[in-house]
């Protein structure tokens, strides 16, 4: 195990009509004028907005609004939030809805008090000041609830790019199972399939005796396993949803992700495909992580094979471990394939001719992607392929 530390601030309230004490915790946490951000008109048809400006308004915290958010959230927006946050003067953001919500309001936060280009800290500049930033969480998918991290895409040629502080980690969060069982079942299962992503990025290591941290890998991803299934079949399944909620959570706050090495190249890989054609993050990487983890085996067998055996449930082949890892690499196929994500390009409407602009999108210019195996352009060009394969 490797030398970390671990620092995870944020406050939770967890459970049903938590909402209503969003104003109660802004005062807590120093807001006095908040821009509350969110994304479509669902969570004003739901009555959850209105639930959260009543609760602010019996704490007389003033605010202003700001919707729109999109899937793969904008530059545009980010920059007009900035804007309207410095004429009136806000102090404290609360994003209400999914990752696309909150990961737009953490880039608000970091560009109000810069004098500059919010996107330099896209481009790898590193965080010295944001405003206070809070969550009502309606989607379990990204864990940005908790995380040190937002991800956006920039408008002039749909560069998608992350940026990470603590910094930028929400103050409190907001957890109420009951606001998922209104999703669609795709969108249950995007979220499913990105936090197992997640957790994927942390389990494939070369960090040797990490056993504390594979097995809490290995029961949130046991876990989604189990329980997303149940909330596609029943979507108001209370005990599902807060299940699958927590293990969102979990998956991205880095606890089972300290003293390891990490990866993170699928999900720059995926973050191509998803810029070039607009697909949900979830189903990108439920395309690009088989093929990740098919061109990857050789490296190390052994690890494929725990994969298989203690989360899949799969037989260990002593004789032929790898007949043991190719097998889970199936199971996980199957999986994907049974609460309805797409594992191939055709499926999300990407293209094979498509590849070297996928390539150039990553200006790698020489660089290396990933760290389980540094990916060069040639091992970048045939996972992409492996993923186009029919």
């Amino acid at each position: 195990m490797e030398n970390f530390n671990f620092y995870s601030p944020t406050y939770f309230e967890f459970g049903k009509e938590k909402e209503n004490l969003a104003g109660k915790l802004v005062k807590r946490f120093g807001g006095t004028k908040i821009l509350i951000h969110y994304g479509s008109g669902s969570v004003v048809r739901s009555g959850l907005l209105q639930r959260v400006k009543t609760s602010l308004d019996k704490e007389n915290i003033e605010y202003v609004e700001l919707g729109g958010v999109l899937p793969n959230p904008r530059s545009g927006l980010v920059y007009e939030g900035i804007e309207l946050c410095r004429k009136e003067k806000v102090d404290f953001i609360l994003a209400v809805g999914g990752g696309s919500a909150i990961d737009s309001a953490k880039a608000i936060a970091i560009g109000v008090p810069y004098e500059g280009d919010f996107w330099d800290f896209y481009q790898g500049k590193r965080i010295e000041k944001a405003l206070p930033v809070a969550t009502v969480l309606t989607l379990s998918a990204a864990g940005s609830e908790a995380s040190l991290s937002s991800v956006i895409t920039h408008e002039n040629g749909m560069v998608k790019r992350g940026t990470g502080s603590d910094k930028i980690r929400p103050v409190f969060s907001i957890l109420n199972p009951a606001l998922t069982q209104t999703l669609p079942a795709y969108q249950t299962a995007c979220g499913a399939t990105d936090m197992f992503a997640h957790v994927l990025e942390r389990y494939f290591t070369n960090t040797r005796n990490v056993e504390i941290t594979d097995r809490l890998c290995e029961g949130i991803m046991l876990t989604i396993i189990n329980e997303t299934p149940k909330a596609l079949a029943n979507p108001d399944d209370y005990d599902a949803r807060a299940n699958i909620m927590w293990a969102g959570m979990v998956a991205h706050n880095d606890i089972c992700g300290v003293g390891r090495e990490q990866d993170w190249g699928t999900h720059q890989l995926e973050h191509e495909l998803s810029a070039l054609y607009d697909v949900a993050h979830g189903a990108g990487l439920a395309v690009m992580f088989p093929a990740w983890l098919k061109y990857n085996l050789k490296h190390d067998v052994m690890r494929y094979a725990q994969f298989a055996t203690r989360v899949w449930g799969c037989q260990m082949n002593f004789e032929n471990p790898e007949i043991t890892a190719r097998e889970g690499i199936v199971r996980f196929e199957t999986f994907l394939k049974s609460i309805g994500m797409p594992i191939r390009f055709h499926e999300l409407g990407a293209r094979k001719e498509d590849i070297p602009t996928l390539i150039s999108m990553l200006k790698l210019n020489g660089r290396k992607v990933g760290s389980f195996v540094k990916l060069a352009e040639k091992d970048i060009e045939a996972i992409y392929k492996l993923a186009a394969e029919d």
